[in-house]
């Protein structure tokens, strides 16, 4: 479980150090207020992924026991 949230900070990390470049895309994005839509369907899937795999954990510590 630790490595998991050490593996997301350092994902988000990532990403805010990329997403200080001006983008033209990205610009157009933000101005329109779709970057939100952007952001939280990415936070969404990567939530989604991370409940999975904690509960694939749990079930394969589980088989092992």
């Amino acid at each position: 479980m630790k490595n998991i949230i050490a593996a997301l900070l350092l994902l988000f990390s990532a990403a805010s150090t990329f997403a200080q470049n001006d983008v033209e895309m990205a610009s157009g994005l933000r101005s329109s207020g779709k970057i939100y839509v952007v952001v939280l369907v990415l936070l969404t899937i990567f939530a989604v992924l991370g409940i999975f795999l904690y509960i694939l954990d749990r079930r394969i510590k589980k088989l092992e026991k």
